[in-house]
């Protein structure tokens, strides 16, 4: 006996010792990113945080032409990739495998033997478009390198592309550019032809006539204002086809040729707050509005291949709904039953009876759906991988409506945590949009979920002045000088928050991305003794040195919404409301994030905000991906981000 207990001792010193090297042991962070003050993420907290980082939403991208099979994009490893899914439920077939994101993928129109699709490089957005056999082999490039392919069409015979490229670079004559416009056979890419060139970059929307010798294409200027140009493909000539309606600017979008080629489907705002589905005689040039009796902004439109149903989806409040009407008399398909939740993107299959959907919804990352418009049976065609975690039983959330500092009204969707698990009132989090022509739609909050269910936070997305989705008045009632309107919206939302029983209004945190970053950071400096901390995504600090250094192809169209930056009288009062020169009234913690490669919001917005606060001694922490650009996509980056968040949180937000 007396030999065993030493022994033993050492034995239980070793396993103590094991457990506290285990405690103390620190996940490693991706060799792409750049820390300032970002403490070690916990390799127990990584652990922890898993299960809410294996979501895999996937989504539609096109039917085959000939096969009732679809092209999907689902994350593989660290980053989206395409894959093939050929009937409902079967397995998804791998097609691509690349280090960066894929996006946009089509089948060849006619036979499907092989698909073309868009890739950028360490998140920079100059998007290449390739081709690749379906049957497997290298992909090939078919648009010029160095160049950022903007929109890509396949004509009706399904024999070319034509695809939009603009030139990449943010300083001297690049300024003032122009939209290259050209037209080729994927599979003879040195066949490049092209059919002009257009002043600016908001050149967008390319669709072809039934017979090919004609397009029709939008001219984007803003949020509010958008035109209808065709160009005969025989001679070039182009004419401007919509205009103003009186001194009020009209946006117009989602144009495409009835099968004769006699008009255009499209949605405009003309004569209306919000966006309708109306068709346009191109002979008369008369415009007939087809969903009067829908008060809510139409998102996008589909022509069935026999010209027989369009599909459109009214977005009610934040929430998508499928509908079909019969083009002969216009009257309204039966609603189908499909989950409530956000409707991405939709497209008919050639055999004019099946509509693809991808849908997400609170309780589901994006999965899709095949809907029969004969028989109104909806069939689900992905199903996500088995998780270690219910999503079903995540948050639904509920509408929040608070009056702002003007009276105007202003809502916001709120994610509570779950009843009865967390006991006394709960700390905030307020996540706010970018855009700010965007809009929070209540879908899936993936690992955001970890917020309410392990956190017990309640976290609240508002929809402030300037979202979309609310008729075009209220689109722009933050442009301009009015830039500060919409921070004040989050101001009486903090009020609101006051007066919720449930809510701790001394503990709440807010978070954003791009505009919502700027917002985040306004927020800070407007209301720094109602905050404990913010988060500032690829945020902008000072609208003067962002539009400065923004890429050159995006540059006008971010003017007309926040400003030109060269008027003396915009100048000041930029640099007056820009949280950077604001700085020193941020008081509460700040977490900046920034992708190095981000060509809407330069690196140095966060680079320039971080100095300063930093010297103003107010904590900063500060986090840089080598290979991202607007967000983080690739999975690594995410996931320690969404790390170091929940650190911040903890420390910062839910500490007493």
């Amino acid at each position: 006996m007396s030999k065993t207990l030493p022994v033993m001792r050492l034995l239980l010193l070793s396993m103590l010792s094991a457990t506290a090297m285990a405690d103390d042991a620190v996940l490693a962070p991706p060799a792409a990113l750049v820390m300032e003050n970002v403490p070690p993420v916990p390799a127990a907290l990584a652990s922890q945080l898993t299960k809410y980082t294996e979501f895999k939403p996937t989504s539609f991208t096109d039917w085959h032409p000939t096969k009732q099979e679809m092209l999907v994009v689902r994350r593989y490893k660290n980053t989206p990739q395409i894959y093939r899914v050929a009937k409902p439920g079967a397995p998804l077939e791998l097609l691509t495998d690349y280090a960066e994101p894929v996006r946009g993928a089509s089948f060849q129109p006619k036979h499907g033997k092989f698909f073309v699709f868009i890739k950028d490089s360490g998140g920079n957005e100059v998007f290449r478009a390739y081709r690749r056999d379906v049957a497997g082999g290298d992909a090939v490039p078919f648009t010029p390198d160095g160049q950022r392919v903007q929109d890509m069409v396949w004509s009706s015979s399904g024999k070319q592309v034509l695809y939009v490229t603009v030139p990449v670079g943010r300083t001297g004559s690049a300024d003032k550019i122009n939209s290259t416009i050209a037209i080729v056979d994927p599979l003879n890419p040195d066949g490049a032809r092209t059919l002009t060139e257009l002043p600016g970059g908001g050149w967008g929307g390319f669709k072809f006539s039934p017979d090919d010798k004609q397009l029709v294409y939008g001219e984007y200027v803003s949020a509010n204002e958008s035109y209808l140009w065709l160009m005969d493909l025989a001679t070039g000539k182009t004419r401007r086809i919509t205009g103003k309606n009186g001194d009020e600017p009209v946006a117009y979008s989602s144009a495409l040729f009835s099968k004769d080629g006699k008009g255009l489907y499209l949605v405009t705002d003309s004569g209306s707050e919000f966006q309708r589905l109306a068709y346009l005689d191109l002979k008369t040039m008369k415009s007939t509005v087809l969903t009067a009796d829908i008060p809510w902004d139409i998102d996008g439109v589909a022509l069935s291949e026999d010209n027989k149903l369009l599909a459109f989806v009214a977005n009610e409040d934040g929430t998508s709904v499928l509908r079909v009407m019969r083009t002969a008399d216009r009257k309204l398909l039966p609603a189908f039953k499909l989950p409530k939740g956000t409707i991405a993107n939709f497209q008919w299959h050639k055999d004019s009876r099946s509509l693809a959907v991808a849908l997400t919804s609170a309780t589901s990352p994006s999965e899709v759906y095949a809907v029969d418009v004969k028989t109104n049976a909806v069939t689900r065609w992905t199903e996500h991988e088995k998780l270690a975690i219910d999503n079903s039983k995540f948050a639904e959330p509920t509408i929040a409506r608070w009056n702002s500092f003007d009276g105007k009204s202003i809502s916001g969707f709120v994610y509570r945590a779950p009843a009865g698990k967390f006991p006394g009132k709960r700390p905030v989090l307020i996540n706010i949009h970018g855009g700010p022509e965007g809009q929070f739609q209540p879908g899936f909050m993936g690992r955001s979920n970890y917020f309410t269910d392990e956190m017990g936070l309640a976290v609240i997305y508002p929809n402030v002045r300037g979202s979309s989705g609310y008729g075009k008045t209220f689109l722009k009632l933050d442009n301009g000088m009015l830039r500060e309107d919409s921070v004040k919206d989050i101001g009486a939302l903090l009020d609101w928050i006051a007066t919720q029983p449930d809510l701790d209004a001394s503990r709440v945190a807010v978070m954003g991305g791009s505009y919502g970053g700027y917002m985040s950071l306004a927020v800070s400096t407007n209301y720094a003794d109602r905050i404990k901390a913010s988060v500032d995504i690829v945020g902008i600090s000072n609208f003067v040195t962002f539009l400065e250094k923004t890429e050159s192809y995006r540059r006008d169209l971010r003017r007309v919404e926040y400003g030109d930056e060269r008027d003396p009288e915009m100048r000041k009062f930029m640099e007056k409301i820009a949280p950077l020169n604001n700085a020193a009234k941020i008081k509460q913690p700040l977490f900046v994030v920034q992708g190095k490669n981000d060509p809407r919001v330069p690196y140095q917005e966060a680079d320039q905000i971080v100095a300063t606060v930093k010297q103003n001694g107010t904590p900063v922490w500060y986090m840089m991906a080598n290979d991202e650009g607007h967000g983080f996509n690739k999975k690594a980056n995410a996931d320690y981000q969404f790390y170091s968040t929940i650190n911040f949180l903890n420390q910062h937000l839910l500490a007493k």
